[in-house]
């Protein structure tokens, strides 16, 4: 089977995000739909399942724990720490040294494992140097611990300091067709450390799967509605970008899930996505992206229709994009 590299493992050219599991997009799948998709995605060949502490504030860690426990060793696991909840409660970002290893420990607890295989510090905290949560992380693979390190939502200069300190496995960022923003100057850092980078939201949260058509409908929890791109009057600009997009995908005789999978995968080697999904059938078109390949004429084509200029909205509402460190476009 086809393999990417990431970090010291080989894992699968696409791997899973879990958030949407127990997280983010309104109401999730009851446990026992959450344990089918988890099994029959490994069954399928995902060989890299991503959670994180802050997934449903550790349910999703708890259910991966649950459910994997058994065939710990036929997968990457990744998951994340400095975004959590609290003692109040509250979800707060955190990158103290002390605070990163007591998560560490939590989290392996709710894993049901000895280590985890890829620690990523899930937003900088930038009330701390990045070197200093980075040494935090140090010294955890130095403790068997975790085995890898790795960094979200960070520029490439934060990479290139962090990088100083110990190896950085992965980079993990948003990326798709409808957004670019790794390709100002990210991009080109990992391929210089030998970083590989992990696309979160590859299909747009939904948008590039065309089966969200309607945000009105959305749940009044759903972390879409806080986002400028799903707001009403911006969305439907955007389905108009869609509409010339869906031509591309029937030419190529793919789906449109497909046909975002696989502009990512032939962008670069060193680009690993991790969809989220909560239905079997959704899991398995995701995955069937690997064994597929667009044309020359389908890159150009699709690289003209949607990119930072056409798309209509900016990916973060204010709030949240002090949050973090990710390079934009002027």
């Amino acid at each position: 089977m086809k393999t990417r590299k990431l970090g010291s493992f080989e894992c699968s050219p696409i791997g899973l995000g879990c958030m949407s599991l127990s997280h983010a997009y309104g109401t999730p799948p009851s446990e026992k739909e959450a344990e089918q998709i988890l099994l029959q995605a490994l069954d399928l060949g995902y060989s890299m399942l991503d959670t994180a502490a802050l997934y449903g504030f550790g349910n999703n860690e708890t259910l991966l724990g649950k459910v994997l426990k058994g065939r710990r060793n036929d997968f990457v696991l990744a998951s994340k720490c400095g975004m959590f909840k609290n003692a109040a409660g509250v979800r707060e970002i955190n990158g103290r040294p002390e605070v990163i290893k007591k998560t560490c420990e939590d989290s392996l607890r709710r894993l049901q494992t000895d280590v985890i295989d890829l620690y990523y510090l899930h937003r900088w905290d930038k009330n701390v140097p990045i070197e200093d949560s980075v040494g935090a992380l140090s010294d955890l693979v130095a403790a068997g611990k975790i085995r890898d390190i790795g960094l979200s939502e960070v520029s490439a200069e934060t990479l290139k300091k962090a990088h100083k300190v110990h190896p950085i496995a992965a980079v993990q960022t948003e990326y798709s067709l409808w957004t670019r923003n790794p390709e100002i100057a990210v991009l080109d850092t990992c391929r210089e450390l030998g970083t590989t980078f992990v696309a979160f939201s590859p299909l747009a949260r939904a948008f590039l799967t065309g089966k969200l058509r309607d945000v009105s409908a959305l749940e009044e929890k759903d972390i879409r509605r806080g986002m400028p791109r799903f707001y009403a009057d911006n969305y439907a600009e955007n389905l108009q970008l869609l509409s010339r997009v869906e031509k591309v995908a029937e030419a190529e005789n793919m789906t449109l899930a497909q046909l975002a999978l696989s502009w990512l995968l032939g962008r670069d080697d060193n680009i690993v996505p991790i969809p989220g999904t909560t239905r079997l059938d959704h899991l398995a078109e995701n995955f069937s992206a690997v064994d597929l390949q667009l044309s020359s004429e389908a890159f150009e084509q699709l690289d003209q229709i949607m990119n930072q200029k056409t798309v209509s909205g900016t990916r973060y509402n204010p709030a949240t994009q002090t949050e973090i460190d990710t390079e934009e476009f002027m």
